[in-house]
């Protein structure tokens, strides 16, 4: 198979060339394809130990220092934890660019973050549990009183039989016999900007790499296994700069290995202990060993662990002892609002504090 990448730059072109490896037969270039089949295959083989942590190799240059990621919901699908649900928000010298998720309270945290609806350039789903997409009315509700003119996308996974594709979602919510029909004119072109939701093909059994550009961004989306849910990772990068958000997946079938490469920010979904004894969970999420093992052959400069549920949340040393068992780079577990700059890798901050102190 041959593969031609004239117009990426170095970085960009080594991990594609890397996926295109692990994927015969990918077609790197979007896809407009049809809902898959509800088919998983899973790769029942677990990764052999590693004998010695691997330390992530020198980056190659993340040059723009203005890019940040703000995580605007570290926790899962649970009540009690203190935490909003899975959200992301890359920024652009301050200013919001791209939005990952946007679970239960995400839309609090856009604000305390200074988000401006009007900058926002696309969302991009992994896949359509609540807990990743629940804030997503209030958004667009919200964005009636800001001063937003131009066409919002919306990239999510393709269907299933239990799920809807990501255009159809969106039609439920929001077109005219939907649960919010007041707000139809989003979908219409009658109101101030339209929301355009498109179909990311989500097929596990027959990965093929999404790619497509926006706003000086490259955009890039893997299906991952996430059991029978259709369900994709996200990578985004500029000038030579590239944050990975896995979603939520048990990597079975290592999709997201290729797509993780040279991550300056990894941000991996810790749903699950290590110890986890429990076959479903298993199947849904990845343990940390396997995190570890991904930032290591990936040579992530940083790696940041979120969506935490209960029984994740009261053993962090034994994760991070397993991790480091693959892993020797930085390891963070993040708080909702915490900043991580994607140039360093480091944490710089936290957002303002809301009026009222919390």
């Amino acid at each position: 198979m041959s593969l031609s990448l004239p117009s990426l730059p170095l970085p960009a072109a080594r991990w594609l060339c890397a996926l295109a490896l692990a994927l015969p037969g990918a077609v790197l270039a979007p896809q407009a394809a049809a809902a898959p089949d509800a088919t998983i295959h899973a790769d029942d083989d677990a990764p052999p130990p590693l004998a010695q942590a691997a330390t992530p190799a020198a980056p190659e240059g993340c040059r723009n220092t203005g890019l940040d990621v703000v995580v605007l919901g570290s926790g899962g699908p649970e009540l009690g934890d203190r935490r909003a649900s899975s959200s992301y928000l890359l920024r652009e010298n301050g200013q919001a660019r791209f939005l990952i998720d946007l679970g239960p309270g995400a839309a609090l945290n856009f604000e305390r973050a200074q988000g401006r609806i009007e900058d926002v350039q696309a969302l991009l789903f992994t896949h359509l549990h609540v807990d990743h997409v629940g804030d997503l009315p209030a958004l667009i509700k919200a964005a009636f009183f800001s001063r937003r003119n131009q066409d919002l996308p919306l990239y999510g996974p393709t269907g299933s039989e239990l799920f809807p594709t990501t255009p159809l979602f969106v039609q439920r919510q929001f077109g005219p016999q939907g649960v919010y029909p007041y707000l139809a004119d989003y979908l219409s072109g009658d109101e101030s900007f339209t929301l355009k939701p498109v179909a990311v093909a989500a097929d596990r059994a027959q990965p093929v790499p999404f790619r497509t550009e926006l706003a000086g961004f490259a955009l890039t989306a893997m299906p991952v296994e996430h059991g029978l849910v259709p369900a994709l990772a996200w990578r985004i990068e500029k000038d030579g700069c590239a944050l990975v958000v896995s979603g939520d997946t048990s990597n079975r079938g290592r999709t997201l290995d290729a797509l993780a490469q040279g991550a300056d920010v990894f941000i991996a979904h810790n749903a699950i202990p290590e110890d986890s004894e429990d076959r479903i969970a298993r199947l849904l999420h990845m343990p940390p060993s396997e995190i570890g093992r991904i930032a290591a052959q990936a040579g992530s400069r940083s790696l940041v662990l979120s969506h935490f549920m209960r029984r994740t949340e009261g053993v962090q040393q034994a994760t991070a002892q397993a991790i480091a068992r693959h892993y020797g780079g930085p390891l963070a577990f993040a708080q909702d609002c915490d900043i991580y700059a994607l140039h360093s890798g480091a944490r710089i901050g936290q957002c303002p504090a809301r009026a009222d102190g919390r």
